[in-house]
């Protein structure tokens, strides 16, 4: 590194202290500021929760799975979409020290048994199906022994840790063999039971209270171990750079399960006083659009991918959404076009970038809602508070002069306990000085704002030049015709890798391969221009709105019948 070359790592502010408490306590503090307001909306179920209802309903929830056997240190699944007894449950264990297992409501038989087996789950609380999805019927089919077996006594062959399920009955529904209503069960709970308390007294901010299960391109998924001093400290630095207050009203359309909804959603809201609003079970664009504008929301979260689906309403143009100010886009890099119509069109003149991942609670850097919008369409913002973050060259793990591409990596507070029962893969991510190596291809100017460029595994070499998938797509998506696109790199014998983009046309526009490539030519580099071109409805993608690129690449290699070049 040259002399006068800046190295590319910065700490985080210190001037606000870290939260030293646990979930429950933070909470309980907020509920005496101001007990009687409303903490919470859920729109589909048709509840409202003030700060001391939430409350009160948490601790009955805490005292029933106190009085169902389960200790603090055991572990209980959560298997749903959003809705109030997800907050239930978050709250709940934390209140009494038990660790909140998230899993992915888009898991099967074989996924589900994974989760709970990994970690030894004692209790399962489960929706009943929704839309195509049975969960119990896959749950039964894992575990028979329900159908016969007494309540909250299940001796399965294939998850022997567990022995209660628990199903989210919304006080209706028949019966279901084998399983406990929450409704009912929760009722044998006391708010005012003292052995909440006591076990509540016995509680560090350091103890883990949450595992969410990582989705990797290959292998089992790991379960990031999450502590209260992790999730709660994100959630409230989250929280200020939003510069959330009590007027505040959030609506949270992505997924409790993810550290977005959990986190960004409602430990954000949770640790300002503010209100958090679910408009629908999973994401639905005119649901969303109706529950900001029906309760006045300031704030929305998303990732791109919703924001677009819901500018692209055919009902857009009839919704109010002149009460929004802020909100989160996060999970994928957003389109900058996507970025300038949110603030425009969404009133959302405020709105954030975050960038994360589990593994670190999530969010290592963010901007804040006076950073200019160059900087907030084009960069993931500023290191956050309290965290450090570096740029080092893959290879020797040497920190890279500002300007240059390398390995992101994140040190600090919000760096997970490691992942669960696995200290191989724990050291592989989390080095010796703490670092947590993100795997992500970042850049970071002179001002200390960072860029994600992609992936390692992302980057495309198309004969000896490197390539940043995100920067095609950043130009493509200034096509008027181009709604989404997606670059991969697929192999090639001459070059060894090639571009290949998938594109969705916006709605009643029509594109053609060599008009997209016309478009190109003498505004990119003419290796950056992709040979390959495709025109699909939508991307593979996880329930989070992650792009599984990989899935794109397979899809391209098994359609042209492509092999690598052959290397000496």
């Amino acid at each position: 590194m040259p002399p006068t070359a800046q190295p590319s790592i910065v700490v985080g502010p210190s001037d606000l202290p870290l939260m030293e408490s646990t979930l429950g306590e933070a909470f309980d503090r907020m509920v005496a500021q101001q007990p009687e307001h409303e903490a919470l909306v859920s729109v589909h179920q048709g509840l409202r929760y003030s700060y001391r209802e939430l409350q009160q309903a948490a601790r009955q929830v805490a005292s029933a799975l106190l009085r169902s056997g389960v200790s603090p240190g055991d572990r209980v699944g959560i298997w749903s979409h959003n809705n109030a007894e997800w907050v239930l449950m978050q709250l709940a264990t934390a209140y009494v020290g038990v660790i909140l297992v998230n899993i992915n409501p888009a898991y099967r038989t074989s996924e589900l048994a994974y989760a709970l087996n990994k970690v030894g789950c004692r209790m399962l609380v489960t929706m009943a199906r929704f839309k195509t999805s049975d969960y119990l019927g896959m749950l039964r089919e894992l575990a028979p022994e329900l159908n016969s077996d007494p309540l909250g006594q299940l001796h399965s062959e294939a998850l022997p840790e567990l022995k209660t399920v628990v199903w989210i009955d919304g006080g209706a529904g028949d019966d279901e063999p084998g399983c406990l209503r929450f409704s009912e069960w929760a009722a044998r709970g006391d708010a005012g039971d003292g052995l909440v308390d006591a076990v509540a007294a016995t509680l560090k901010p350091s103890d883990p209270i949450n595992i969410q299960f990582t989705s990797g391109t290959t292998g089992h998924p790991k379960g990031a171990t999450l502590s209260h001093r992790n999730i709660l400290n994100n959630g409230y630095f989250v929280g200020e750079a939003m510069r959330l207050s009590p007027a505040d009203r959030l609506c949270v359309p992505v997924p409790l399960y993810h550290c977005f909804g959990m986190v960004l959603g409602n430990l954000a809201c949770f640790t300002h006083g503010s209100t958090v609003v679910y408009p629908s079970e999973a994401f639905e664009p005119l649901a969303v659009l109706q529950a900001v504008q029906q309760e006045r929301c300031t704030g929305l979260h998303g990732v791109p991918t919703m924001f677009i689906a819901e500018l692209d309403s055919p009902d857009f143009a009839q919704f109010d959404l002149s009460s929004l100010r802020t909100g989160i886009m996060a999970g994928s890099p957003c389109p900058t076009e996507v970025m300038k119509r949110v603030v425009k069109d969404m009133h959302m003149g405020e709105v954030t970038i975050a960038y994360g991942m589990t593994e670190t609670s999530p969010v290592s850097c963010q901007s804040g809602a006076d950073t200019p919008l160059d900087k907030r369409v084009s960069t993931v913002g500023l290191v956050q508070p309290h965290l450090s973050v570096k740029i080092v060259d893959p290879e020797t793990g040497a920190v890279v002069p500002r300007g240059q591409p390398g390995e992101l990596c994140t040190q600090g507070y919000s760096v997970m306990r490691g992942y669960w029962a696995d200290e191989l893969k724990t050291h592989e991510a989390v080095d010796g000085d703490g670092w947590m190596h993100t795997g992500d291809l970042a850049t970071m100017d002179e001002e200390g704002y960072v860029n994600i460029v992609g992936r390692i595994k992302d980057m495309v070499i198309r004969g000896g030049e490197n390539i940043y998938p995100r920067e095609v797509e950043e130009f493509l998506y200034t096509h008027p015709k181009v709604q989404d696109v997606q670059v991969v790199g697929v192999p090639d014998q001459r070059y060894g890798e090639e571009l290949c983009a998938w594109v969705v046309v916006r709605p009643g526009a029509q594109l053609s391969e060599d008009e997209l490539k016309a478009f190109c030519k003498g505004q990119i580099a003419h290796y950056k221009v992709p040979k390959y071109v495709r025109f699909v409805e939508g991307f593979p993608m996880t329930v989070t709105g992650k792009i599984q690129k990989f899935k794109i690449r397979e899809a391209m290699i098994d359609e042209l019948q492509l092999v690598a070049a052959k290397t000496a």
